[in-house]
């Protein structure tokens, strides 16, 4: 049996996938923990999980803050403004509660997320071995690789990151030089390049990951259904395009099944069914075609259905995300901030309507079938042993 523990930030779509990896490690004997926010993500963990929590006053002062200054950056603006208000003080302040997570569960291996720096830092002092988990490709692919100036900022705060930890700066000191765990396949990344020998893609990891939301399944219309949602993070910021839904959507032949908070659709029309909440892994297979913004795992769980999708990304890695569900063939992109309602109504009919969509997602949809998931993530962990 083995100890392992995960390392995680405050962030929904970056927890989730640990859950079906957990789950699978448990198993097979092995003794799982998260370093986590407890307040903040613990209510997406199995029932009786082991948390070692950390200092969520720490993280309450700035968070409110962050998510309203947030909401007025987009494209690359919003990739400088995630690493320099987010990222980087989110390291400085984890780092001494994970320092200590780590010595108190005593692991055998980490498994720590990509944008939990503090992971990497911490996992270097203790010599531990140590799995990086990307929960979005879009990081694999190096998002500022046509940016110098951009990119050597990035890498001057992660030196500055290590020199801080008391640790000599390494070339992408995010990344474990012992394993990375990538949550998607070549099929939906692209395959032009030499990935490391250390590298698994093992695909979505959405297995064994139980959603008790209540959900009015008995309102579901036959006929074409459409899922469409802007994720935990970018719902807030989205009344302009819940309008353009609206306007766009109404007559289209297709229920819209919209998870957004019902004030912000005041009146929709009668093909919508606006929820707050929904089981979303468990309402997929039942749809047609998904608009989202790009998220990484609204994008992958859909395609893990074969379900083409309408993106349209707003910030941080949405719009490389977005690059790679049209480079796959399995979508459509539109633009968030000149979106209109004929443009979003004309992206929803062609992925309905155009059967070489869908072919393309279950191409996708069958890559990440045969990586693996969860159980070849668990494998992967387990090779770290």
């Amino acid at each position: 049996m083995s100890r392992v523990l995960f390392i995680v930030p405050p962030l929904t779509g970056h927890v989730n996938p640990t859950v079906s990896v957990a789950r699978a490690l448990l198993a097979r004997g092995h003794q799982v923990a998260w370093a986590a926010h407890a307040r903040y993500v613990g209510h997406l963990l199995p029932e009786g999980a082991e948390i070692v929590a950390l200092d969520d006053a720490r993280f309450d002062d700035a968070w409110q803050s962050l998510r309203e200054r947030s909401k007025a950056v987009r494209g690359f603006e919003s990739l400088q403004f995630l690493w320099q208000e987010v990222l980087v003080p989110l390291a400085q302040a984890m780092l001494p509660g994970v320092t200590e997570a780590i010595a108190r569960f005593r692991p055998d291996v980490l498994a720590v997320d990509q944008q939990a720096l503090a992971g990497a830092l911490a996992a270097r002092r203790s010599g531990l071995p140590w799995a990086t988990l990307s929960t979005t490709s879009a990081s694999v692919v190096d998002p500022l690789e046509g940016l110098p100036k951009v990119k050597q900022w990035v890498d001057d705060k992660m030196a500055d990151l290590e020199r801080g930890a008391g640790l000599t700066p390494v070339v992408s000191p995010d990344l474990s030089p012992h394993r990375v765990i990538v949550f998607s396949t070549l099929e939906l990344i692209g395959n032009e390049r030499a990935w490391p020998e250390h590298y698994r893609f093992v695909g979505p990891s959405i297995q064994d990951r139980p959603d008790p939301t209540p959900f009015p399944w008995e309102s579901l219309a036959p006929g074409p259904r459409v899922f469409v949602s802007l994720g935990t993070v970018s719902t807030e910021v989205g009344a302009r395009f819940y309008q353009n839904l609206v306007e766009g959507l109404g007559d289209i032949g297709a229920q819209i099944v919209l998870a957004a908070p019902p004030a912000l659709v005041p009146d929709p029309p009668a093909p919508f069914l606006v929820r707050e909440r929904v089981p979303q892994l468990l309402l997929l297979p039942k749809m047609s075609a998904v608009v989202c913004h790009a998220g990484h795992n609204t994008v992958c769980e859909s395609l893990a259905h074969g379900l083409p999708l309408v993106v349209a990304p707003i910030r941080d890695d949405q719009p490389v995300v977005a690059h790679q569900v049209v480079q796959a063939g399995a979508g459509v992109r539109v633009r968030y901030g000149r979106m209109s309602p004929k443009s979003l109504r004309d992206a929803v009919l062609t992925v309905l309507h155009d059967s070489t969509y869908r072919r393309a997602a279950e191409r996708v949809r069958d890559s990440f079938r045969a990586a693996g998931g969860a159980v070849a993530a668990a494998d992967a962990l387990e090779g770290l042993v």
